[in-house]
């Protein structure tokens, strides 16, 4: 190449970094959401029923798997409809942010567990989750940042309030933010 045409090349993808630095993660599945919803409401239903509190954690990690499948098979679709690769800048960023918070639950649960305080992890799992949601939502829509937000205010309530309560506020946040939020975020930025 010659000297201009490389300095224009080097311009280009100057350009082309900054906007993708610029940019926000759209990808954020609304109807992705609805299920994850729907799947916590059937596993507050069916946690109610627990006998044990390892069954009750059993019911709910079970869940949290279907979740995160239903999650990132919707974020996937959502990106490759809307043209953009997942793990691209802002994807990337927004999954760089979500993960720590979502890792230190991972841990305390086991902690928790560890030390017969289960009736402590709605509480927890609130409170990191949404932690993950904010951050992950600075990259994102102020829809996700919003549902962060209250994620972690009833976190909060659940650690203040008596343990029987915890999966009424797990079906609160993990269900009721999940189907509301995921409403909004598929009629305002498609599904």
């Amino acid at each position: 190449m010659k000297p201009l045409e490389t300095h224009a090349a080097d311009n280009l993808r100057f350009i082309r970094d900054a906007m993708e630095k610029a940019s926000s993660f759209t990808a954020v599945p609304g109807l992705g959401g609805v299920a994850m919803g729907v799947t916590a409401l059937a596993a507050a239903a069916i946690s109610v029923n627990a006998k044990t509190p390892s069954e009750w954690l059993g019911v709910w990690l079970a869940e949290a798997c279907v979740a995160l499948a239903i999650g990132a098979w919707a974020m996937a679709r959502k990106a490759r409809r809307g043209g953009s690769e997942l793990f691209s800048g802002p994807a990337r960023r927004f999954l760089l942010t979500l993960t720590p918070p979502l890792g230190a639950g991972a841990v305390l649960t086991l902690a928790l567990e560890r030390q017969g305080l289960v009736p402590l992890l709605p509480g927890v799992w609130l409170l990191l989750y949404g932690t993950a949601v904010v951050t992950g939502g600075a990259m994102s829509v102020r829809t996700v940042l919003v549902m962060g937000g209250l994620c972690m205010l009833l976190g909060c309530a659940a650690l203040s309030s008596p343990a029987s309560w915890g999966t009424a506020y797990m079906a609160a946040g993990f269900g009721g933010l999940h189907i509301g939020f995921g409403l909004a975020i598929a009629r305002r930025h498609g599904g």
